[in-house]
This record gives C-alpha cells, structure tokens and sequence, in this order.
C-alpha cells in the first residue's frame, strides 16, 4: 500500500487527506443524525409530558430550557412554547426561525463533504496531467526506448485517477444519502411543530 501511493506521487497527499476528512464526516453525520437523537420517540408519544403542558398552558423556564436542550425537536418546540401567548403568527414565526437554525445544525459538514466529492476527482485528473507531462518529457529527453521509466509517469497517472474515484464515489453516495436524511427529519420536524401549534390555537381561531 505504502509503495502504491508513492509511486501515485505528490497528489496522493491530498486525496489521502480528503479521504480522511470524508470518513470522519460520514461518522460523525450517521451519530448526529440518528433519529432517535433528532426526534426522540418519547417525546412525540401522545402521553408525553410536552403535550400536557400545551394543552394546560402550565410551563416554567426550568421545563423548557431542559426541553431546548433536548434535541433539536425540543428546541423547536420550546421556541413555539415561549411565544405560545403572542398569538398563532408570532409562534409560527418563531417555529420556523428555530428550524431555520436546527436545519442548518442538521446540515453541519455537508457542503464540505460535497466539495470532497467534487474536488477528489479533479486531483485525480491533475495527477494524471502530472503523471503525463513526466511520460513526454521523459520521450523528449531520452527517447521511447526505456519502458520502465515511462511505465513509472504512466502508473502515477493511472494510480491517482483510481485514488481520486475511489474518494469521490462514496462521498456521493453518502452526501445524497444524508440529504435525502435531513429533508426527511425536517419534514417530520414540521409535522410536529405544526402539530403543537393546532394543540396550543387550534382551538382558539
């Protein structure tokens, strides 16, 4: 493996480097975007303690600073409970900008593995460009004649093409898979947000 990236050359460093940063983004996305930890179960069950507390408008600050630190459904919920008496608009408005703020707390590090999935295979490309220039100098410089050192510039340049795909390929895969992750917990996010709004002015309009 060793002699496998040194002879892919310099390039190699920095598609190692991408695919370090990738891995430890996939990790930590698939801890942090748990449902469990977004949405946990408990606190959407129709017995939980938060719907009480809507419905008998009896919340202290204790309560909801503990439910805002919850998770990030609690956040939002917390934010519509503390403007729960200004009226139906202002507790949306205040809802949404909560989830405005858990939504790009849900997309921490998804540009940046979306840039790994885009840059990966353009330094593949550049060390193959590289691997190249080294083959025809070589030509120019001693002729066709030598095999062994023209397989080393045409090796480089196939080794990092390969290095860059093999970076590139999962980081797609997983960048659209947790996409696809963060509109489905926001949509259920809005589902239950909504759902507090009806419980504390449903009744009301």
């Amino acid at each position: 493996m060793i002699d496998l990236i040194k002879a892919g050359g310099w390039l190699m460093l920095p598609i190692i480097l991408c695919s370090i940063i990738a891995l430890g983004i996939i990790v930590e996305r698939f801890w942090s975007l748990q449902g469990k930890k977004i949405i946990p179960p408990d606190l959407i069950k129709p017995s939980a303690p938060i719907w009480k507390i809507a419905k008998t408008d009896q919340f202290d600050d204790a309560s909801l600073h503990n439910l805002k630190n919850s998770s990030p459904l609690g956040e939002i919920l917390a934010a519509g409970l503390i403007n729960s008496h200004h009226g139906r608009d202002i507790m949306k408005e205040s809802i949404e900008d909560a989830g405005r703020q858990v939504t790009h707390e849900l997309d921490r590090f998804l540009n940046t593995l979306g840039t790994i999935t885009a840059i990966s295979p353009l330094l593949g490309l550049l060390g193959t460009v590289d691997g190249m220039i080294k083959v025809f100098n070589t030509i120019m410089t001693q002729g066709s004649g030598n095999p062994a050192i023209l397989a080393g510039g045409i090796s480089e340049a196939l080794i990092t093409t390969a290095a860059g795909l093999i970076v590139a390929i999962p980081c797609l895969a997983f960048h659209r898979y947790f996409e696809g992750l963060v509109d489905e917990h926001v949509l259920n996010l809005e589902a239950q947000a909504l759902k507090l709004i009806d419980v504390m002015h449903g009744d009301r309009e």
